[in-house]
């Protein structure tokens, strides 16, 4: 699939990029009015180039951020966490000295246990701690890209397993929690997907692993298995593919969850933290085809890795080079 990237057109508002690798600012746009057509495409071309976005000062009601979801596809409902009786798309985390954060101080992407793993995730602030409660995002688009040939070329068309394994200690040995449990598994079972996926609108690769749904990669011995996982997942940890989200009431992000993982720090506790979030509908995963070929049209990370250092004169001058003959300084 060659890479494209969708244009980003003048809308009437600003895209700010916040991050060498990933994450944009939304300036001027109001989510609680109508979004034009020609708005709608530009903010999706800019969701799809930084993915994440970040809305800040949207004193939008729940019912305008269901509106602002349903634009994007149809909203899921997560089968595990906590929702709304009447709106069951909208999961509920709310934290506090009664009820401690829990589960989302992982690296991960959203719901990969299912065949068909959400498009996008977005988040609304509504109390805010003073001081922690941060959400780190890490693109595994750039992940891929710092990945070496060598490697690229081990994990082309390997598949991992996928699991709601966070969840399962949820349910007792009771009857009633053991046959829910079995539903839960005829329903969602075991997904197999590529390590690395294309995603279907840029046409980028990206890796597909997460620490916490992935078990094993299919094929390959457990400890095998669990070297090359360890090493992805540890790509997300990687400052220049992060962005850092700094909540405030009516802050709302949104993020591609086909090609972000994210990781929400637990460092404020007692205090409480609410957010509402819906979540849309995505694609079954799509890995690469064929036999493997370097990824095209892809610009480098913006590392300087690999870059020629100019000569003294016109970068500052190391210590050592001041004692030297100036032809060979």
């Amino acid at each position: 699939m060659t890479v494209h990237y969708p244009p980003i057109t003048a809308a009437g508002f600003d895209v700010v990029r916040l991050g060498g690798n990933i994450g944009a600012e939304i300036r001027g746009l109001d989510l609680g009015r109508p979004l034009s057509r020609e708005q709608f495409e530009s903010l999706h071309a800019a969701f799809v180039r930084h993915e994440v976005l970040v809305f800040r000062d949207q004193d939008i009601t729940l019912e305008q951020q269901m509106d602002f979801g349903r634009l994007f596809g149809e909203l899921s409902i997560h089968p595990f966490s906590p929702n709304l009786d009447d709106k069951r798309e909208v999961i509920v985390l709310d934290y506090s000295a009664d009820n401690p954060p829990a589960l989302t101080d992982q690296w991960h992407a959203d719901e990969t246990f299912r065949i068909a793993p959400p498009m996008a995730t977005i988040l609304r602030a509504k109390v805010v701690p003073e001081h922690g409660g941060d959400t780190l995002f890490a693109s595994m688009t750039a992940a891929y890209t710092g990945l070496s040939e060598r490697m690229k070329q081990y994990i082309h068309g390997l598949e991992a397993i996928h699991d709601f394994k966070p969840w399962r200690p949820l349910f007792t040995s009771s009857e009633a929690h053991q046959a829910k449990l079995r539903e839960l598994e005829r329903e969602f079972p075991n997904p197999s997907h590529p390590l690395v996926r294309v995603h279907p609108v840029s046409g980028r690769r990206l890796i597909n692993v997460n620490a916490q749904f992935t078990t094993r990669i299919k094929g390959l011995k457990d400890d095998e298995s669990q070297m090359i996982l360890q090493h992805l997942y540890s790509r997300a940890q990687i400052p220049e593919f992060q962005l850092r989200v700094k909540w405030a009431p009516h802050t709302i992000v949104m993020w591609d969850n086909r090609s972000t993982q994210h990781y929400a720090v637990h460092d404020y506790f007692p205090q409480r933290r609410t957010h509402n979030r819906v979540t849309v509908q995505g694609d079954a995963v799509r890995g690469v085809e064929g036999p493997y070929t370097p990824e095209l049209g892809v610009e480098p990370l913006p590392d300087g890795h690999g870059a020629r250092v100019a000569p003294p004169g016109k970068r500052p001058i190391r210590e050592f080079e001041r004692s030297l003959p100036k032809e060979t300084a």
